[in-house]
């Protein structure tokens, strides 16, 4: 069985980050692991309070980890310390970490900044080098690329600049503040755009952790880049359609994705 590991926040209300991974790649057929960066008290209204892990137990966790069951797949979620950053960097170089996907959550869609300016400049040194593929929103693509991104060729432009400073693959995600659900891959100096059908569904909470998690899945299975984003892309979709609604808040948080069985 094939195997992938997550490193990100643990989210109480199950809508987004290791709850969310894990679902998802448990729904795509591949044996989960997780090493937890924080703890978050949070529901579909909002994130109430956060406990970061320390760096030593961080590092003990992805230790236990490399050292028995090697994953197959990496999947990175958000990380707000510049040291935890440090371990995760260390650790990955030291055994050689393959298929990494990092998933760079330093802004929110609204625009607010998540990670202070330290951690990014660590996420930035460190961890993007690291990765086969990096999936930034456009906020995220704004920061990384340094240029104001409007239309798709801006995405385009953007996304080339990410892939040229740090030597990885680029999965730049339109989203609605730019163009439905149009997603634009650079890969090897070439790109392809992923074309999708905006579904009305409010419930939006965990999307970029479901489609990360779904891409390292599928690079856990052997699939090429171009494969595994296009099966991302199409089980995201798949499970925004499905239209569940778990949550009885009346905030933009309203629930999770990983459903449905293997894809």
């Amino acid at each position: 069985m094939r195997t992938a590991l997550t490193i990100a926040g643990s989210d109480s209300s199950g809508g987004a980050g290791i709850q969310a991974d894990i679902k998802t790649m448990t729904a795509h057929g591949v044996y989960a692991m997780s090493a937890v960066t924080a703890l978050t008290a949070q529901n579909t209204m909002g994130v109430t309070g956060i406990m970061e892990v320390t760096p030593q137990f961080l590092g003990q966790q992805l230790d236990a980890v490399f050292t028995d069951i090697f994953p197959d797949a990496v999947k990175i979620g958000m990380v707000s310390s510049g040291t935890l950053i440090e371990v995760i960097g260390h650790r990955l170089s030291r055994y050689r970490a393959k298929n990494i996907v990092l998933d760079p959550v330093m802004v929110a869609t609204s625009g607010a900044r998540l990670i202070d300016q330290e951690a990014v400049a660590q996420l930035k040194s460190l961890l993007i080098p690291l990765a086969d593929l990096v999936t930034p929103n456009i906020p995220e693509a704004e920061v990384l690329s340094g240029i104001t991104v409007r239309t798709p060729e801006d995405m385009e432009k953007a996304a080339k600049i990410i892939g040229e400073t740090y030597g990885c693959a680029v999965l730049c995600k339109g989203g609605h503040q730019l163009n439905d659900a149009n997603d634009l891959l650079y890969e090897n100096g070439s790109l392809a755009w992923f074309k999708g059908k905006k579904i009305d569904n409010p419930n939006t909470h965990g999307t970029g952790c479901t489609l990360s998690s779904a891409i390292a899945s599928n690079l856990a299975k052997g699939w090429d880049l171009k494969t595994a984003v296009e099966k991302a892309k199409n089980y995201l979709s798949l499970a925004l359609a499905d239209m569940l609604d778990l949550g009885k808040g009346s905030g933009p948080m309203n629930h999770s994705f990983a459903v449905g069985g293997e894809y």
